[in-house]
C-alpha cells in the first residue's frame, strides 16, 4: 500500500524491440561481450565483466589488461593475446575480428576484453561491424576508464563548477601519427582535458598549445599505471611537461590531464605507498 509519501514499487520496463546490443544477464554461446576491464585495479572490474571472465570459453584481450583481471578467468577459457602497442608490435584489426567471428561461429562464449571501457579509443565500432555483417549478435559491458581513476588518484574532478563547464576525452596519436585537435580552444584559461596516448606526443601537444597562446604555467599532470600497486603520478606545467616527462621514465599506460594538478594529499598518499610497495 502506498500514500503520499511513499515510492511505488519500480515496475521494470520491457525489453521487447532491444537490438542485439543490448546487456543480458550472462554469456551466450556464439555471440560475443565487448567488456572493458578498467584501469587495472581488480576491484573496480565491474560485477558483469568479473562473471564474463568466469563464464567465457574464450578470451581475446588487449596488452593492457592486467594479469590480476586475466587471473580471474575461468579454468575453461582459452586466452589470446591480441594486444596492439602504439608504434610497435601488433595484432592487425583484421585478424582480430577474424578470430573473434570464428570462435563465436563454433559456438563458443566469446569475451573481447579491453582495458578502460571499451566505448573510449578501443576500437569498438570495428569489431561491432565485424559482428554485425557476420550475423552474431553482442553485447557491450562498460568499464571505468582510465580518466576517471586517474583523476580520483589525483583527488580531482573532471569538471568543477565555476572552473570548466566541459572536459575533453583526446588521443594522442591516431593512425596518421600524432592526432591534431581544436588547440585554440584547448588553449584557453580554464580548460580540462584528459590525453590517452600522450608520452610520445607531449612535445607536439606543448608546442601547439603555447602556437595557440595557452600559458606557459598551466598545470599538467601524468597519472602512469592508474589504480594499480605501481602508479605513479608526475606533477608538471605545460612549459615542463617533455622534460619532466623524460625524467621519470615512464614505461607503463599513461594518462595526461591538461589543466589539473594534483591535490597535496593525494599526491602524499600516492608517495606513501610507492614507499610501502
Amino acid at each position: 500500500m502506498t500514500g503520499p509519501n511513499t515510492l511505488s514499487p519500480r515496475t521494470p520496463l520491457p525489453m521487447q524491440g532491444v537490438a542485439c546490443g543490448s546487456v543480458s544477464a550472462s554469456l551466450v554461446a556464439g555471440e560475443v561481450a565487448f567488456a572493458g576491464s578498467g584501469p587495472g585495479d581488480p576491484d573496480l572490474l565491474t560485477l558483469k565483466v568479473a562473471r564474463a571472465l568466469l563464464q567465457a570459453d574464450v578470451i581475446l584481450f588487449d596488452r593492457l589488461v592486467s594479469e590480476e583481471i586475466m587471473a580471474l578467468a575461468g579454468p575453461q577459457a582459452v586466452l589470446e593475446d591480441v594486444g596492439k602497442e602504439g608504434f610497435g608490435p601488433q595484432v592487425s584489426q583484421e585478424e582480430i575480428c577474424a578470430r573473434m567471428v570464428a570462435h563465436a561461429r563454433l559456438g563458443k562464449k566469446v569475451l573481447r576484453l579491453k582495458s578502460g571501457d571499451p566505448t573510449v579509443y578501443g576500437r569498438l565500432d570495428e569489431e561491432l561491424t565485424a559482428c554485425e555483417e557476420a550475423g552474431i549478435a553482442y553485447q557491450i559491458l562498460p568499464g571505468i576508464t582510465a580518466a576517471s581513476a586517474a583523476v580520483a588518484s589525483i583527488g580531482q574532478s573532471l569538471t568543477q563548477r565555476g572552473r570548466n563547464a566541459s572536459v575533453r576525452f583526446l588521443t594522442g596519436h591516431d593512425m596518421k601519427g600524432f592526432a591534431d585537435h581544436d588547440w585554440a580552444a584547448l588553449a584557453r584559461p580554464g580548460e580540462v582535458a584528459a590525453i590517452y596516448m600522450g608520452k610520445k606526443s607531449a612535445r607536439f601537444v606543448q608546442g601547439r598549445l603555447i602556437m595557440h597562446g595557452a600559458d606557459r604555467a598551466t598545470p599538467m599532470t601524468i597519472v602512469e599505471n592508474a589504480s594499480r600497486a605501481n602508479q605513479r603520478v608526475v606533477e608538471t606545467t605545460l612549459e615542463r611537461l617533455p622534460t619532466d616527462l623524460a625524467a621519470a621514465e615512464l614505461t607503463g599506460p599513461a594518462l595526461t590531464f591538461l589543466g589539473l594538478a594534483p591535490r597535496a594529499s593525494a599526491q602524499a598518499l600516492t608517495d606513501l605507498k610507492l614507499e610501502l610497495a
